[in-house]
Formats: C-alpha cells, sequence, structure tokens
C-alpha cells in the first residue's frame, strides 16, 4: 500500500510504517495459513449456496479453491512488499462471472459469495495481526485495501459474464436468422413442420398456429433494435429489417407492436398459418415499396390487411395501365381536364348506381353538370356501359387512377 494523495498534501499510509520484520512475519504466517483459509471460505460458500456446481481442474481440485487461494496469495504478496496495487489474478475469476452468465444467473450471488470470502478473510487477517501486534490503524487500512481487492475480483468476473452474455447474444440471434430464413423460404421440401420444431427449439420460441410478417424502414441508419419483445423474430441484418410476429390477432399484441414500433415505419403482412410465412412477407414487401413511392401513408407501420384495396389495384401496375388504355380509349380526345372531370363523373356513377342528384352530392358538383357529363360518357362508350363486365373494368381501373392521385378525392356517402 501506497500514501495517498490529496492535492499537494500527501497523507503516510500506516501500513507502510509498521516495521519491517512484522510485515515479513505477518505475511509469512498469512501465506502458509492460505490453504486452509482457502478451504475454509469455500467450504463456508458450499454451505450457503449448496447449488452452486462445482467444476474441478485437469488435477481433480476444485476450481474455485485453487482461485480463492491464489486470490489470498496475491494479495498477501502485495502486503508484503506494499508496491502499487494487488494485481487481480486473471483467467479464474474472469471464468466464475463466464459461468454464472452461460448457466443463467445473474452476478449478485456471485457478489455475494466475494464480500462472504473478504470477511472471513479478514478476520484471519485480523487474528494474525494480533499475534504478530500489527497496529490497528494498519490494520483498518487492510480492510480498505481487501474490499479494493474484491472491487477489482468482482471487474474480472463482470468481464467474463459480460462476454458469456455476448456469445450467448450472438449464438442466438445466430440461431433466430436460421429459423427465419426457413420460414419466409418460398418453397419447402415436403412438410417442413419438423426442421420449424427443431429450430424453434433450440431458442425456445413456441411454434404459433398463425404469424404475421413485417418490413420495416430504418428511421435512421444506426436506429437502434425497437424493442418488440421476445416472442417476436427480429432480424436487424437485412437493409430493410425483417420481423415474424406470432399470433398477431392475440389480446394485447397490437398495442405493444404499437408502442415498441414508434418512430417507424413499414407494413405488416397479413395473418397466415405457420407454413405460409412467405405469403405474407410478399404483401408486406409489396406494401413497403408502395410506401416508397408515396402510394400508402409513410411515417407509421402498416396493418396490410387495412389497405387491401391499394394492395390489389396498386400491386400488378402493367397489367392496370394496360387495361386503362383499353377501358379509356374513349377519353383520349376530350383534353386532360374534361377527361379526368369525366373520369371522377363515371366513377361515382359506378360507384353510387345512383341517380345524377346523388352523384352529384358525392362530387360536389351541381345536378345539372352531372346530367350533362352522363350524357357525354354514354355517347363516348355507348351500349358498352350497360355490359357488366365492361363496368366492372372501368370501375377497377378507375380506382386504381384515383389511389394513385390521378383523380380527385370524393365526399363521402352519408
Amino acid at each position: 500500500m501506497t500514501a495517498a494523495r490529496t492535492g499537494t498534501v500527501t497523507t503516510r499510509s500506516a501500513w507502510h510504517d509498521v516495521p519491517r520484520f512484522q510485515v515479513r512475519r505477518f505475511a509469512a504466517i498469512a501465506m502458509a495459513e492460505a490453504p486452509a483459509l482457502a478451504e475454509e471460505i469455500l467450504g463456508e460458500i458450499q454451505r450457503e449456496y449448496p447449488h452452486l456446481p462445482v467444476v474441478l481442474d485437469d488435477s481433480g481440485e476444485p476450481l474455485a479453491l485453487v482461485g480463492i487461494r491464489r486470490a489470498i496469495e496475491v494479495f498477501v504478496q502485495h502486503l508484503e512488499h506494499s508496491e502499487g496495487r494487488p494485481t487481480v489474478p486473471p483467467g479464474v475469476f474472469q471464468d466464475f462471472g463466464r459461468g454464472e452468465g452461460l448457466n443463467g444467473r445473474s452476478l449478485d450471488s456471485l457478489q455475494a459469495i466475494y464480500r462472504m470470502g473478504v470477511r472471513l478473510a479478514w478476520r484471519r487477517f485480523a487474528d494474525i495481526g494480533q499475534r504478530v501486534e500489527i497496529p490497528p490503524p494498519a490494520m483498518y487500512e487492510l480492510v480498505d485495501a481487501g474490499y479494493e481487492y474484491l472491487d477489482g475480483l468482482v471487474d474480472q468476473s463482470v468481464r467474463g459474464y459480460a462476454e458469456a452474455a455476448a456469445r450467448q447474444a450472438g449464438e442466438r440471434l445466430r440461431l433466430q436468422r436460421r429459423l427465419m430464413e426457413l420460414l419466409l423460404a418460398e418453397h419447402h421440401r415436403g412438410d417442413p413442420t419438423e426442421a420449424f420444431t427443431e429450430r424453434a427449439a433450440r431458442i425456445g420460441w413456441p411454434l404459433p398456429a398463425k404469424v404475421a410478417v413485417g418490413v420495416l424502414l430504418r428511421p435512421a441508419r444506426e436506429a437502434m433494435a425497437p424493442a418488440v419483445g421476445q416472442g417476436v423474430l427480429l432480424d436487424m441484418e437485412y437493409e430493410q429489417p425483417r420481423m415474424v410476429v406470432p399470433e398477431p390477432d392475440a389480446a394485447g399484441r397490437p398495442e405493444l407492436l404499437h408502442r415498441a414500433l414508434a418512430g417507424w415505419s413499414g407494413a405488416i403482412g397479413p395473418p397466415v398459418p405457420l407454413t405460409d410465412a412467405a405469403k405474407s412477407l410478399r404483401w408486406a414487401e409489396a406494401a413497403v415499396r408502395l410506401m416508397e413511392r408515396d402510394l400508402l401513408p409513410s411515417g407509421e407501420v402498416l396493418y396490410c390487411t387495412e389497405h387491401t384495396e391499394a394492395l390489389v389495384l396498386l400491386q400488378p401496375e402493367e397489367l392496370i395501365d394496360d387495361l386503362a388504355l383499353r377501358c379509356l380509349a374513349p377519353l383520349t380526345h376530350c383534353g386532360p381536364t374534361h377527361g379526368r372531370r369525366l373520369a371522377e363523373t363515371l366513377l361515382a356513377w359506378l360507384e353510387t348506381r345512383g341517380g345524377a342528384p346523388e352523384v352529384a352530392t358525392r362530387l360536389g358538383v351541381h345536378p345539372q353538370t352531372v346530367r350533362y357529363r352522363l350524357r357525354q360518357i354514354r355517347e363516348l362508350w355507348g351500349d358498352e356501359i350497360d355490359n357488366p363486365d365492361r363496368r366492372f373494368e372501368l370501375e377497377l381501373v378507375l380506382r386504381a387512377q384515383r389511389l394513385r392521385g390521378e383523380l380527385g378525392a370524393v365526399r363521402p356517402r352519408r
């Protein structure tokens, strides 16, 4: 132990003032009694914590006993030489912390064990101090040094614990990613249930009857993973992270996801049987593509089931565009503005199947204007306008155009 400094004032160590022959005598006795003290400490620990596993080294000696004895010896050597702070023995105490992490225990019990060891060691050192007549101030200083040494032991164990926790987390993520890859595969050879069960069991994931698959858009490049809960499988390795939500309609699940995904945007596909997870993923990806084109609301996580019309009508773009060219050919020579007004009137009429007053209310124009436009529509399409198949195609095409923003919005019917 060395002198302590506060600003420019130096306080001399009480232990440093103990005559060297007394220090050497104290250290010799403590070193001789270290094996017995280590046995005593380990025995007390095993009585207090009977369920702690006993791990043996290559010679058959308990590793814990080796670590305790080595820790005592290093501390005593430090007392004898009084040079700087005692250096904590590497390896053994990291292994203790690593073992706690791998066995799923917290560090609290390990720290309690260390404190018990320091108390028992202090009793033995106090007895030796009386025998060799070490002054009380020096022994008090010895207590402080012991607890400072304890902090070093705890630091070593925390390092080992964190290393084990990180390794376990990495292994779980790897296994979880393998499970998600299998779940989201487009095609499976035979019945994949057995493979699902085996991979899910490795991470303790109960197989659900139904899942919904989400695709997320990062709010920022380095955004932290959302806290979606252990039951939800999340893979952040993708440019657009993916998640598999078990039993998406279960009580409380939507609320939990809403809170966890605040600040994120993306889409969650429809609920499907577990073996059809790839289908839910396809719809979620389609919704995200529409969001990126501003054809679906952005800035939040959408549910595909709430945007079915847009997903059905805006997905097969080339087919809808080709159908529009054929169905709306009569409007080609009407001019852009007048053609759009006729299209909006035609869509309102197809949706309401009503007369001029109802269509006029829906469009917010005068009924006489609607009658004029409807006469033009009949002139342009002729008898085709009475064909149910043609009317269906026209409504399909015009609804798609409205979703794209090419036609104006309408007033909702009351």
